[in-house]
């Protein structure tokens, strides 16, 4: 038991520090940088399960909003009013459903793993292009259309996400019965 809650924690702050990485890794677009963050986010809920990879994505915003400079622009209490902040929320609601959906068993079907990594796209695009378009409308006081929100905050990333989408699948296919083995 005490091993066990051990490798928890030690696969608990890898994730915080990998999606941390992941944030700097980026390739910059005129409204939301495309980075690694989702990857890792999909991941730490893939292979801790839906409750441990959440708790490994608010530490990572619990610590940016402490002021480590672990997002993509910075850090702070003041980063919930960038517009962007929406997909930092969804990344922890997402880890939970990807590893909710994706289940406990110690070789998943890639089917099933790429499904989970799918559901958890859609609840970070849900939380990111509704935050994204009420802090652009009720705080920066530039409100933009339905189509515009649309094409900044889902259109132009989709691409990348669904070959990250395929690549965590492919990835948790492989490692998932590595880490759920009892040998390590």
């Amino acid at each position: 038991m005490k091993r066990s809650k051990t490798r928890s924690l030690i696969l608990c702050a890898m994730f915080v520090a990998l999606i941390a990485v992941g944030a700097f890794i980026r390739i910059p677009t005129p409204m939301v940088p495309i980075t690694l963050q989702y990857l890792f986010t999909m991941l730490a809920g893939l292979f801790l399960g839906g409750k441990l990879g959440c708790l490994s994505v608010c530490i990572y915003i619990a610590l940016g909003l402490l002021g480590l400079p672990v997002f993509t622009q910075g850090g702070g209490p003041g980063y919930i009013f960038q517009p962007s902040f929406g997909y930092i929320i969804g990344f922890a609601a997402g880890a939970l459903a990807t590893g909710t959906v994706a289940g406990k068993s110690p070789r998943p079907g890639f089917p099933r793993l790429l499904a989970a990594n799918f559901i958890g796209l859609g609840i970070v695009y849900l939380f990111g292009t509704l935050y994204y378009g009420l802090i652009s409308t009720f705080y920066l006081g530039t409100p933009m259309g339905l189509l515009p929100l649309l094409f900044y905050c889902i259109l132009m990333t989709l691409p990348w996400d669904i070959l990250l989408c395929v690549a965590g699948a492919g990835l948790g296919k492989r490692l998932i019965p590595i880490l759920r083995s009892e040998r390590i």
